[in-house]
């Protein structure tokens, strides 16, 4: 009998030996690897500006320029003239509306915005045919959260722009 549970016990040993031993090895290859940090060189984006048509951030143009400009494609440049490629952009156009008080049915002016995100240039057709005959007076026009790419595909933020309807 006794020699029975002796039998038992070697083989239940042998059978679990190889398990044990590539447990030890599991163990010891992720102990032996190395974890390296490879340096990156730091990205120093260039000084860009942002334009549609000649206009930069914070100009004014009247509403019959605003109709022809919001046709154009947003361009990204430096100071040699270089053009960025357009990753994506956020265009945001506020809008004059009037409401009436209820009240004393005096009228007031409002804004509304509408929003989009894009990522080609010049805006999309639905969006000029909404907005490029309706310009008012104080309205604007907005590009932000420029995403623009280097020639080696680098991402970088270009300026916003702003541009106001007089």
């Amino acid at each position: 009998m006794t020699f029975l549970i002796m039998k038992i016990s070697i083989k239940q040993f042998v059978c679990s030996l190889p398990l044990l031993v590539s447990m030890n090895t599991v163990i010891a290859q992720s102990n032996s690897q190395k974890n390296e940090i490879t340096k990156v060189q730091k990205f120093k984006p260039p000084i860009v500006k942002s334009y549609l048509g000649n206009n930069t951030n914070g100009d004014t143009v009247k509403k019959e320029e605003a109709a022809k400009i919001i046709l154009l494609p947003l361009l990204i440049k430096d100071n040699k003239k270089n053009t960025y490629q357009i990753d994506s952009y956020h265009f945001l156009y506020k809008r004059k509306g009037v409401i009436q008080d209820d009240e004393t049915g005096k009228k007031e002016s409002t804004f509304t915005t509408v929003a989009d995100v894009f990522r080609t240039t010049p805006l999309s057709k639905i969006w000029i045919d909404n907005i490029k005959d309706g310009f008012q007076k104080g309205e604007e026009i907005y590009f932000f959260d420029i995403v623009v790419k280097d020639k080696t595909n680098r991402k970088f933020f270009a300026p916003d722009l702003k541009i106001v309807i007089e």
